[in-house]
Formats: C-alpha cells, sequence, structure tokens
C-alpha cells in the first residue's frame, strides 16, 4: 500500500515535472506563435519602372521571405530569400524582372510569403501571406496648356487654362520657380482647369511648370510660357528717431512680444517690423491658400474700387529700409495699396465673396479678408471696426468695415492687398477692366472655344 502511494506520488511529479516544462516551452520566445508581420499596400498603381516597397517584421525573425508576380497566366519569383541569420525587421524594394517575363496585361498580384524562425508547428515556423492588387499603368498624364495670359508682370498675377487627365490622377499644381504651389480649379470640361498664378515682388525672375502625376507615379511636366515684364519699384530709407520709436511701436511690443520688459526702444520696433510682421504675414498667407474653386458670383468680377474717392497714399511693393543711428537696422516690403478719403469711411465689396477671416492681427490692426473663387483673395487693414464675421457671404456693394488706423498705422486709411493663393500681387491690375478682360476674360473665352473644337 506504501509502495502504491509513493508510486502514485512520483508518476504526478513526473506528470507535473512534464507539463511545467510543456508549459514552460509553450510560453518560451523560441515557441512563439505570432506569424510575421507583412506591411504592403492592398492596391497599387504601378508604372513597373519603380520598385515596390514592403516591409517584413517578426518577434523571432524572419527566415525565409518569397515574393511571386503573377499576371493570371504566368508568375514569376521576383525575389526570394532564406536569413540563415534571421531578421527582426526587413525592409525590401522589388522590381520588375527586365528580362524572362512579358506580359500585357493590367491587372496583376503580387504575392509575399514569410516564415519566421520560431519553432512553433513542429520547428516549422510561423507562416504569414499577403496579396496585392497591383494596376498596371504605363501611361504619363495628359498635359497641354490651352491658352495663358501672354505676360505677367514683377509683382503680378497671370492666368492659364489647361488639360490634365488620368484616370489615376493623384497630384496636378503648378510650381514656380521660388517653389511656390498653385493649384488649379476645374474648368468648363471635364479634364480642363484653371488657375491664377503670381509673381512674387520679391523675386528677381519668375517661370511655372505645370506638374501632373499619377497614382503609378508617371509624371508630366508643361512650362507656361509667359512674356516676362520686369517692373521697378520704389525703394526709401527711413531715419527712425526716438519720437517715433514710441506710440504704437511701444504699444505692438507690449501687446505681443513676452521679453517687452527687457527691451530697447529700437528692439521693440525691430520686433515689430520683422517678428510679428512675418508672423501676421504667415498668417495672412495660410488663410488665402484654401483650394481654389469656381468664381463665386457672375461670370465676370468687377474690377475692385473698396472706397469711394479713396486716394492713394502708398503704392505696393514699396521697399522700406529703416535706419538708427545711421545704420541699417530693419527693412519691409510694403505688400499693398493704401487708400485714404474721410475718417471710418465705409468700406466695400466690389464682389460677391466669402469672410474668410474677421479679427484683430498685429500690425494690420482689424482685418477683413474676402475669398472671391479661384484662388483669388482681397484684405482690408487698420479698420476701425468690422461689420462682418468669418462665415458670412456678402454681395457686392456690400459695406463690409470703416477705415481706421489700428495695427502699425498712423493715420486713417485703408490698407487694401490682393493675393492669389497666399501671394500678395499687385492690387492696380485688380482695378483695372482692361487688364482684368486682357488676363482672364479673353483666356477663358479662347479656352472654351478651342474646348468645343476638341
Amino acid at each position: 500500500m506504501k509502495q502504491q502511494r509513493t508510486g502514485s506520488i512520483v508518476a504526478l511529479l513526473v506528470i507535473g515535472a512534464v507539463l511545467s516544462i510543456l508549459l514552460y516551452l509553450y510560453n518560451a520566445p523560441m515557441f512563439e506563435r505570432t506569424a510575421p508581420e507583412i506591411t504592403l499596400e492592398e492596391t497599387i498603381h504601378w508604372n513597373l519602372k519603380e520598385p515596390i516597397a514592403l516591409h517584413v517584421k517578426d518577434q523571432s525573425g524572419v527566415k525565409f521571405v518569397r515574393v511571386t508576380l503573377n499576371d493570371g497566366t504566368n508568375s514569376v519569383v521576383l525575389h526570394t530569400q532564406m536569413y540563415t541569420a534571421p531578421q527582426k525587421e526587413l525592409s525590401l524594394e522589388v522590381a520588375f524582372p527586365r528580362t524572362g517575363f512579358f506580359s500585357k496585361e493590367e491587372q496583376m498580384t503580387l504575392e509575399v510569403e514569410a516564415v519566421d524562425a520560431s519553432k512553433w508547428n513542429f520547428f516549422a515556423g510561423n507562416e504569414a501571406q499577403k496579396i496585392a492588387q497591383l494596376h498596371i499603368d504605363t501611361t504619363r498624364p495628359e498635359l497641354f496648356v490651352l491658352t495663358n495670359s501672354y505676360k505677367i508682370t514683377k509683382g503680378g498675377s497671370a492666368a492659364v487654362v489647361f488639360r490634365g487627365y488620368d484616370a489615376n490622377m493623384e497630384e496636378l499644381y503648378i510650381q514656380t520657380n521660388d517653389g511656390q504651389r498653385f493649384y488649379p480649379a476645374p474648368f468648363y470640361k471635364e479634364g480642363y482647369y484653371i488657375s491664377l498664378v503670381a509673381w512674387p515682388r520679391r523675386e528677381e525672375t519668375f517661370h511655372a511648370d505645370i506638374i501632373a502625376k499619377d497614382k503609378a507615379g508617371n509624371f508630366s511636366r508643361e512650362r507656361v510660357r509667359f512674356f516676362l515684364q520686369n517692373r521697378k519699384y520704389r525703394v526709401s530709407s527711413i531715419a527712425l528717431t526716438e519720437r517715433f520709436l514710441e506710440g504704437k511701436v511701444t504699444d505692438l511690443a507690449q501687446m505681443y512680444s513676452r521679453e517687452y520688459e527687457t527691451m530697447r526702444p529700437i528692439e521693440r520696433f525691430m520686433f515689430v517690423n520683422k517678428t510679428l510682421r512675418q508672423d501676421n504675414d504667415a498668417q495672412i498667407s495660410h488663410v488665402a491658400t484654401q483650394a481654389p474653386q469656381a468664381l463665386l458670383g457672375e461670370a465676370k468680377l468687377n474690377p475692385f474700387y473698396p472706397l469711394r474717392n479713396g486716394a492713394a497714399v502708398a503704392s505696393f511693393g514699396d521697399h522700406r529700409k529703416y535706419t538708427y543711428e545711421g545704420q541699417i537696422v530693419s527693412e519691409s516690403y510694403h505688400l499693398g495699396l493704401d487708400l485714404a478719403s474721410t475718417a471710418q469711411a465705409e468700406i466695400l465689396s466690389s464682389n460677391d465673396g466669402r469672410v474668410v477671416f474677421a479679427q484683430e492681427t498685429g500690425i494690420y490692426g482689424r482685418t477683413v479678408i474676402l475669398d472671391h473663387g479661384l484662388g483669388l483673395y482681397t484684405l482690408y487693414s487698420h479698420c476701425s471696426s468690422l461689420l462682418v464675421q468669418e462665415g458670412d457671404v456678402v454681395k457686392a456693394g456690400d459695406v463690409i468695415a470703416k477705415t481706421g488706423a489700428t495695427g502699425f498705422a498712423f493715420g486713417d486709411h485703408l490698407h487694401f492687398g490682393v493675393l492669389v493663393q497666399g501671394v500678395e500681387v499687385r492690387p492696380e491690375e485688380w482695378m483695372d477692366k482692361n487688364w482684368m478682360e486682357d488676363n482672364l476674360y479673353a483666356i477663358m473665352r479662347n479656352a472654351k472655344a478651342l474646348i468645343e473644337r476638341q
């Protein structure tokens, strides 16, 4: 009886030991049961030129990978490798074979198989498989210019209408030599677009290319041919006095700088004229870079005359250099047209628009920005009061604000600005009926006629 009890205990101990060993092995890292993770897009547009990137990772390490291309009839192995030293992570780029495989099929599959170094599955490891659907596309986007403005002036703007088509279009924009991108709006019929472009005041030269890229990576580029008209802008030197450095400079520095108390008067001016100005310009540019839509109002815009009987008191593009004790300490560009009439005069919206900005903004004071469509925005600054709110839709002739001297202004006036997708341009062009006819509406009419003949 005693021997039977001892035998049972030994048997239980053996079973317990065996179970413990099995439990240990079951949970041991070498027996991990997680299949390799394959990162690969499920649907890929492929031009057969650029390699397809994929990523494989596994806790115990990847020991085998195979990549197979199949067109439904034939298949070819693009990559296969057994790793003697298992890899925790693998980044692969698989390319279309240069020889040995030819297919005219537009749909293929890419199969990725991976096995890890785990001892699970009787030492065979965990397996994973992922299949991607390939859409073969080797055709570049269709791209050509129908018509555009004959010339563009430094600091000014122009228009272009073009054909841009691809069934799998991913990106379509105009890029200028300074890296600025202008995004077009659909025009008249599917596959046709219109865009305004701008030559920034500070850039000495200008060129613009339409760029189209589809989902497969096929790429087209077309130069827009403009005659470049240089323009000389006024350069002025302004000597700063102690009296000038008080008042508005002090108020703005105190309002917007945390270091105001430790600043000397000239440092406050430099903060206002550089740091605060840059921040405000960036804020305005951001507001005016939304994706362009069709014109909000009628088929034609009216010339912009925001102030009745307003006289110009400062021009667009003036380059101002500020000196202190004989040294240039700061500079700025005046990128608007200053108009003045009577104090707190009514400011009118010359055209239909949507209010996208109506608030106080540093050196510009109380400001309204209207979106008129086609990436065209107008700006009204230094207002004493704002009579619209963001989100309002205004009609031509509506009173939107009143002139004032808020912000960095030293007398009651309106700072009127025009922006093309965030770039400030010469307001004078958009106040000129003949310029608007030649550089926008004639372009649109000619483009429609050409499209009808296609």
